[in-house]
């Protein structure tokens, strides 16, 4: 059975950073993709980023975070991670790792899920 665990929210004070880590279990972490999403209080989910199994290529969500936000994995410790920089208060949400099969945008491409971890960024 596939487990997601995400750590690392928390409050941060906007321009400051955080990183969140996803660890994942129960399957050979480094034969999947990883993807990154967030949502918002009364919003739908939104793709963050992605990553492929090997590390390469990343994507990221073109408006919103690119730029701010890396996308890395650590396949030694399952473990995937998103680096975000410049933080504002739009980028309230909670944030779920998804695994799948490749790192697309849609989050239906992912199979699992983690139950989330708040991010909340005070203006």
């Amino acid at each position: 059975q596939v487990q997601l665990v995400e750590s690392g929210g928390g409050l941060v004070q906007a321009g400051g950073s955080l990183r969140l880590s996803c660890a994942a279990s129960g399957r050979t972490f480094s034969s999947y993709a990883m993807g990154w999403f967030r949502q918002a209080p009364g919003k739908e989910r939104d793709f963050v980023a992605a990553i492929s199994a090997s590390g390469a290529p990343t994507y990221y969500a073109a408006n919103s975070v690119k730029g701010r936000f890396t996308i890395s994995r650590d396949n030694a410790k399952n473990t995937v991670y998103l680096q975000m920089n410049s933080l504002k208060p739009e980028d309230t949400a909670v944030y779920y790792c998804a695994q799948g099969t490749k790192p697309e945008v849609a989050g239906s491409s992912y199979r699992y899920w983690g139950q989330g971890t708040q991010v909340t960024v005070s203006s």
